[in-house]
């Protein structure tokens, strides 16, 4: 399985949660609500949950094992430092900039 796109969909400046992402897969399935936090010094991804009745969270959808969850965290944190440079890069006037291409893994 391969990871064909990632995209940013919400940069947050404060708190710990610091970005909502949509990846997909193999160009043919999508997950949504993938959350960038940093917490602790470092950067880590929390998988889209739903709270259940008794107040506890669970994964609607997760990886299998480290090595993939390893390959998925480290490509959606890639993604989201380039959109914060590409953030960072925008003229401070509200001008617009040539668009950049979407990330594609």
């Amino acid at each position: 399985m391969q990871i064909t796109d990632i995209k940013i969909r919400k940069l947050f400046e404060g708190g710990p949660m610091k970005a909502v992402v949509s990846v997909t897969f193999d160009g043919q399935l999508a997950v949504h609500d993938i959350k960038v936090i940093h917490a602790r010094d470092r950067f880590f991804i929390v998988m889209p949950s739903r709270k259940n009745p008794d107040e506890t969270f669970r994964d609607i959808v997760h990886p299998i094992n480290a090595q993939f969850r390893t390959t998925l965290e480290s490509a959606v944190i890639a993604a989201y430092e380039q959109a914060l440079a590409e953030e960072a890069a925008k003229p401070a006037d509200g001008g617009e900039t040539a668009p950049e291409p979407e990330l594609t893994y």
